[in-house]
Protein backbone atom coordinates (compact mmCIF):
# COMPACT_ATOMS: atom_id res chain seq x y z
CA UNK A 1 0.00 0.00 0.00
CA UNK A 2 1.43 3.33 -1.08
CA UNK A 3 2.18 5.77 1.75
CA UNK A 4 0.93 9.26 1.01
CA UNK A 5 3.17 11.85 2.68
CA UNK A 6 1.43 14.62 4.61
CA UNK A 7 0.77 17.86 2.78
CA UNK A 8 3.28 20.62 3.40
CA UNK A 9 1.13 23.48 2.08
CA UNK A 10 -2.40 23.81 3.42
CA UNK A 11 -5.29 25.99 2.31
CA UNK A 12 -7.62 27.09 5.10
CA UNK A 13 -11.00 28.76 4.53
CA UNK A 14 -11.90 31.25 7.27
CA UNK A 15 -15.65 31.65 6.94
CA UNK A 16 -16.98 34.84 8.50
CA UNK A 17 -17.30 38.56 7.91
CA UNK A 18 -13.86 39.97 8.67
CA UNK A 19 -13.80 42.90 11.09
CA UNK A 20 -10.48 44.11 12.48
CA UNK A 21 -12.24 45.30 15.66
CA UNK A 22 -13.21 41.72 16.59
CA UNK A 23 -10.52 40.42 18.95
CA UNK A 24 -10.85 36.84 17.68
CA UNK A 25 -10.25 38.03 14.11
CA UNK A 26 -6.99 39.65 15.22
CA UNK A 27 -5.97 36.40 16.94
CA UNK A 28 -6.82 33.89 14.20
CA UNK A 29 -3.92 34.65 11.79
CA UNK A 30 -1.48 34.52 14.71
CA UNK A 31 -2.91 31.18 15.87
CA UNK A 32 -2.62 29.68 12.37
CA UNK A 33 0.90 31.00 11.79
CA UNK A 34 2.07 29.69 15.16
CA UNK A 35 0.51 26.26 14.61
CA UNK A 36 1.98 26.05 11.10
CA UNK A 37 5.44 26.89 12.45
CA UNK A 38 5.17 24.16 15.10
CA UNK A 39 4.08 21.60 12.51
CA UNK A 40 6.59 22.86 9.92
CA UNK A 41 3.96 23.42 7.25
CA UNK A 42 2.82 26.41 5.24
CA UNK A 43 -0.77 27.42 5.95
CA UNK A 44 -2.37 29.86 3.54
CA UNK A 45 -5.74 31.18 4.63
CA UNK A 46 -8.52 33.04 2.84
CA UNK A 47 -11.20 35.05 4.60
CA UNK A 48 -14.47 34.11 2.91
CA UNK A 49 -17.25 36.56 3.66
CA UNK A 50 -20.51 34.72 4.27
CA UNK A 51 -22.10 36.65 1.40
CA UNK A 52 -19.47 35.20 -0.98
CA UNK A 53 -20.45 31.58 -0.28
CA UNK A 54 -23.37 30.64 -2.49
CA UNK A 55 -22.59 26.99 -3.25
CA UNK A 56 -20.20 24.12 -2.49
CA UNK A 57 -18.08 25.23 -5.45
CA UNK A 58 -16.86 28.17 -3.38
CA UNK A 59 -15.28 25.72 -0.89
CA UNK A 60 -13.64 23.18 -3.17
CA UNK A 61 -9.87 22.92 -2.76
CA UNK A 62 -9.63 23.92 0.89
CA UNK A 63 -7.92 21.50 3.26
CA UNK A 64 -9.83 22.78 6.31
CA UNK A 65 -12.75 25.07 7.07
CA UNK A 66 -12.97 27.28 10.15
CA UNK A 67 -16.26 29.09 10.79
CA UNK A 68 -15.06 31.99 12.92
CA UNK A 69 -16.70 34.27 15.53
CA UNK A 70 -18.64 37.36 14.55
CA UNK A 71 -22.30 36.42 14.41
CA UNK A 72 -24.92 37.34 13.46
CA UNK A 73 -23.32 36.71 10.08
CA UNK A 74 -24.35 38.90 7.16
CA UNK A 75 -25.45 35.77 5.30
CA UNK A 76 -26.12 32.87 7.67
CA UNK A 77 -26.85 30.64 4.68
CA UNK A 78 -23.21 30.97 3.61
CA UNK A 79 -22.04 29.78 7.03
CA UNK A 80 -24.47 26.84 6.94
CA UNK A 81 -23.28 25.89 3.43
CA UNK A 82 -19.67 25.79 4.67
CA UNK A 83 -20.53 23.71 7.75
CA UNK A 84 -22.60 21.21 5.77
CA UNK A 85 -19.89 20.91 3.11
CA UNK A 86 -17.23 20.19 5.75
CA UNK A 87 -19.49 17.72 7.57
CA UNK A 88 -20.51 15.76 4.46
CA UNK A 89 -17.10 15.74 2.75
CA UNK A 90 -14.86 14.85 5.72
CA UNK A 91 -13.07 18.22 5.50
CA UNK A 92 -11.43 19.11 8.84
CA UNK A 93 -13.71 21.64 10.53
CA UNK A 94 -13.37 24.05 13.41
CA UNK A 95 -16.18 26.27 14.68
CA UNK A 96 -15.72 28.86 17.40
CA UNK A 97 -18.40 30.95 19.13
CA UNK A 98 -20.78 31.79 16.26
CA UNK A 99 -19.30 28.85 14.35
CA UNK A 100 -20.20 26.56 17.25
CA UNK A 101 -23.74 27.91 17.38
CA UNK A 102 -24.31 27.54 13.64
CA UNK A 103 -22.75 24.04 13.54
CA UNK A 104 -25.38 22.92 16.06
CA UNK A 105 -28.21 24.47 14.04
CA UNK A 106 -26.93 22.90 10.80
CA UNK A 107 -26.81 19.49 12.49
CA UNK A 108 -30.29 19.96 13.94
CA UNK A 109 -31.76 20.89 10.56
CA UNK A 110 -29.97 18.49 8.25
CA UNK A 111 -29.27 15.45 10.44
CA UNK A 112 -31.97 15.46 13.13
CA UNK A 113 -34.71 16.80 10.88
CA UNK A 114 -35.47 19.92 12.93
CA UNK A 115 -36.33 21.96 9.83
CA UNK A 116 -37.37 24.90 12.01
CA UNK A 117 -34.18 24.89 14.13
CA UNK A 118 -33.49 28.49 15.04
CA UNK A 119 -31.09 30.96 16.70
CA UNK A 120 -32.72 33.24 19.26
CA UNK A 121 -30.37 36.12 18.37
CA UNK A 122 -31.88 36.46 14.88
CA UNK A 123 -35.16 34.52 14.91
CA UNK A 124 -38.25 34.54 17.11
CA UNK A 125 -40.05 31.54 15.57
CA UNK A 126 -39.09 27.87 15.37
CA UNK A 127 -37.42 25.46 17.76
CA UNK A 128 -34.59 27.25 19.49
CA UNK A 129 -31.29 25.38 19.31
CA UNK A 130 -29.40 28.47 20.48
CA UNK A 131 -30.91 30.59 23.26
CA UNK A 132 -29.70 33.43 25.51
CA UNK A 133 -27.27 32.42 28.23
CA UNK A 134 -28.47 32.94 31.80
CA UNK A 135 -25.29 35.00 32.27
CA UNK A 136 -23.60 36.61 29.27
CA UNK A 137 -19.98 35.52 28.83
CA UNK A 138 -18.49 38.69 27.40
CA UNK A 139 -14.73 38.71 27.91
CA UNK A 140 -15.12 36.11 30.66
CA UNK A 141 -12.65 33.31 31.30
CA UNK A 142 -13.64 30.06 32.95
CA UNK A 143 -12.76 26.40 33.50
CA UNK A 144 -13.94 23.71 31.10
CA UNK A 145 -13.98 19.97 31.71
CA UNK A 146 -13.24 17.83 28.65
CA UNK A 147 -14.49 14.33 27.92
CA UNK A 148 -11.41 12.03 28.01
CA UNK A 149 -10.11 10.36 24.84
CA UNK A 150 -11.77 12.85 22.48
CA UNK A 151 -10.26 14.98 19.73
CA UNK A 152 -10.33 18.05 21.94
CA UNK A 153 -8.87 16.33 25.02
CA UNK A 154 -6.09 14.78 22.92
CA UNK A 155 -5.34 18.18 21.37
CA UNK A 156 -4.93 19.80 24.78
CA UNK A 157 -3.30 16.78 26.37
CA UNK A 158 -5.44 17.13 29.49
CA UNK A 159 -9.06 16.99 30.63
CA UNK A 160 -9.36 20.37 32.34
CA UNK A 161 -8.67 23.68 30.63
CA UNK A 162 -9.44 27.38 31.05
CA UNK A 163 -10.47 29.53 28.10
CA UNK A 164 -12.07 32.88 27.25
CA UNK A 165 -15.51 33.66 25.86
CA UNK A 166 -17.26 36.57 24.18
CA UNK A 167 -20.87 35.54 23.74
CA UNK A 168 -24.40 35.92 25.03
CA UNK A 169 -25.97 32.80 23.48
CA UNK A 170 -25.49 29.08 24.07
CA UNK A 171 -27.19 25.70 23.67
CA UNK A 172 -30.87 25.66 24.64
CA UNK A 173 -31.90 23.09 27.28
CA UNK A 174 -34.30 21.42 24.80
CA UNK A 175 -31.55 20.86 22.27
CA UNK A 176 -29.03 19.79 24.91
CA UNK A 177 -31.21 16.74 25.57
CA UNK A 178 -31.16 15.84 21.86
CA UNK A 179 -27.36 15.63 21.93
CA UNK A 180 -27.36 12.71 24.36
CA UNK A 181 -28.03 10.13 21.64
CA UNK A 182 -26.43 11.06 18.32
CA UNK A 183 -23.15 11.34 16.47
CA UNK A 184 -22.60 14.96 17.53
CA UNK A 185 -21.33 14.43 21.08
CA UNK A 186 -20.82 16.88 23.89
CA UNK A 187 -17.11 16.88 24.74
CA UNK A 188 -16.75 19.95 26.99
CA UNK A 189 -18.74 21.44 29.88
CA UNK A 190 -18.41 24.39 32.23
CA UNK A 191 -18.67 24.10 36.03
CA UNK A 192 -22.48 24.19 35.85
CA UNK A 193 -22.60 21.39 33.29
CA UNK A 194 -23.47 23.75 30.42
CA UNK A 195 -22.31 22.59 26.97
CA UNK A 196 -19.14 24.32 25.80
CA UNK A 197 -17.72 21.95 23.14
CA UNK A 198 -18.98 19.30 20.72
CA UNK A 199 -17.45 17.00 18.13
CA UNK A 200 -18.78 14.71 15.42
CA UNK A 201 -17.65 11.15 16.11
CA UNK A 202 -18.25 9.97 12.52
CA UNK A 203 -15.87 12.58 11.07
CA UNK A 204 -12.03 12.70 10.97
CA UNK A 205 -11.97 16.16 12.63
CA UNK A 206 -15.12 18.17 13.36
CA UNK A 207 -14.82 20.20 16.57
CA UNK A 208 -16.77 23.26 17.70
CA UNK A 209 -16.42 25.31 20.89
CA UNK A 210 -18.42 28.15 22.37
CA UNK A 211 -15.19 29.54 23.84
CA UNK A 212 -12.67 31.41 21.69
CA UNK A 213 -9.49 29.39 22.24
CA UNK A 214 -7.78 31.30 19.40
CA UNK A 215 -7.50 34.35 21.66
CA UNK A 216 -4.61 32.63 23.44
CA UNK A 217 -2.43 33.48 20.43
CA UNK A 218 -2.65 37.19 21.33
CA UNK A 219 -0.90 36.35 24.60
CA UNK A 220 1.72 34.27 22.78
CA UNK A 221 0.26 30.94 23.87
CA UNK A 222 0.02 27.96 21.48
CA UNK A 223 -3.52 27.12 20.36
CA UNK A 224 -3.87 23.31 20.55
CA UNK A 225 -7.06 22.98 18.51
CA UNK A 226 -5.61 24.95 15.61
CA UNK A 227 -2.56 22.68 15.63
CA UNK A 228 -4.91 19.67 15.65
CA UNK A 229 -6.94 21.09 12.75
CA UNK A 230 -3.82 21.71 10.64
CA UNK A 231 -2.50 18.26 11.46
CA UNK A 232 -5.80 16.72 10.31
CA UNK A 233 -5.76 18.89 7.20
CA UNK A 234 -2.28 17.68 6.30
CA UNK A 235 -3.33 14.08 6.54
Amino acid sequence: MQHIPPKKTLRIALVGDYNHDIVAHQAIPLAIDDAAAVLEVTADYDWLATSEITSNEDLVGYDAIWVVPGSPYKNARGAFTAIKYARENAVPFLGTCGGFQHALIEYARNVLGWEDAAHAETENEGRMVISPLACALVDQTGPIELRPNTLIARAYGRNEIEEAYRCSFGVSPDFARELESGDLRVTGWDEEGEIRAVELVTHPFFVATLFQHERGALAGRPVPLVQAMLRAAGE
